[in-house]
């Protein structure tokens, strides 16, 4: 359908325009901003994110990434504050106000009560001239040059900006606190990231068959032991069951596509079949290195090592059934 718009120039002018406006902030960055992050870090409270309209949803997007990553906030809507959720601030919070004007109504009636409870106060606004902003012990200065709306109305351009100063407030903490991926991993433990951050291989192969056979074993036992099994190849393994090689369901086929003497097959054994040296991961590495490995090799399976000796097989199937693929 033609509406004489040209959508794409349109998409690409927001995405101009709000480009732009997070790399203006890298201006604001300054000696408020460092001070905002250090009282949070060594305040023993929690921070709690206030706002409204949709000042109030960047706020819950902001609580989610501190609580996510070491930093215990929590939302209170600006509206609701004055009938009863004041209660849930505490004197050692910290206190993140987000808005645009930093002079809604709402907000006018939240900073008295606020400041009256001791609680610190942050702006994070648009607008540093702002009541908000006057009243605050610290600014995040998210100011913008207009809006992404071509009337210059609709919040766009600043709710960008605003998460952006929120999301380099949350990697900032993040680093001042060490937080790794061990203790990312603990808050995550659902779903495909967590699981990617946690699950290791050991978690895993065990649910699987051991096909093994040793060098001298025929191409029949090789055969049976493949198709018993059903992980669609074999370890090759001495008599301490230490890793020799690996046969697969392809060798064979192969095999059997070059041999212009089928009854010389008989007479085959597992050592002449085998390809030495496979790929090969320890049970006690995560999964996602496994499938690392699979993607960067193109293969389907790995021999699972403990120390020396062979302690199973992963699959690819085992990685999509787990959801980390």
């Amino acid at each position: 359908m033609n509406l004489g718009k040209n959508i794409k120039k349109i998409a690409q002018e927001v995405l101009i325009n709000e480009s732009l406006a997070i790399q203006n902030l890298t201006n604001f960055i300054d000696d408020s901003f460092e001070a905002c992050v250090n009282e949070i870090y060594s305040a023993s409270g929690r921070v709690v994110i206030t706002g409204v309209g949709k000042s109030a949803i960047i706020a819950n997007k902001i609580v989610a990434t501190l609580n996510s990553t070491g930093t215990p906030a929590l939302f209170m809507h600006a509206a609701d504050a004055i009938h009863g959720d004041l209660g849930m601030i505490q004197k050692q919070d910290i206190v993140i106000c987000i808005s645009k004007s930093g002079n809604t109504p709402e907000v006018k009636v939240l900073i008295p009560l606020l400041k009256r409870r001791g609680s610190k106060l942050v702006a994070l606004v648009s607008n540093t001239n702002s009541y908000l902003a006057q009243q605050a012990d610290f600014i995040l200065n998210a100011t913008i040059a207009e809006e992404a709306c071509p009337n210059n109305l609709a919040p766009t351009t600043s709710t960008t900006a605003h998460m952006a100063i929120g999301d380099a407030l949350a990697v900032c903490l993040l680093e001042l606190r060490n937080f790794s991926s061990k203790d990312f991993a603990e808050f995550h433990p659902g779903g495909s990231l967590g699981k990617q951050l946690y699950l290791k291989v050991s978690d895993i192969y065990i649910n699987n068959q051991l096909p093994l056979v040793s060098p001298e074993s025929p191409l029949k036992d090789v055969i049976m032991e493949i198709s018993s099994k059903r992980l669609g190849c074999t370890a090759v393994v001495d008599s301490d069951r230490n890793l020799l090689g690996i046969i697969t369901d392809g060798d064979l086929r192969r095999m059997l596509e070059k041999s212009s003497d089928l009854t010389q097959l008989a007479h085959l054994k597992a050592a002449s079949i085998m390809s030495p040296n496979p790929k090969r991961i320890e049970k006690d590495e995560f999964a996602v290195k496994a499938l690392h490995e699979m993607q960067a090799n193109n293969i389907t399976q790995l021999v699972v090592l403990e120390g020396t000796k062979v302690a199973g097989f992963i699959h690819l199937h085992d990685l999509l059934k787990e959801g980390i693929v």
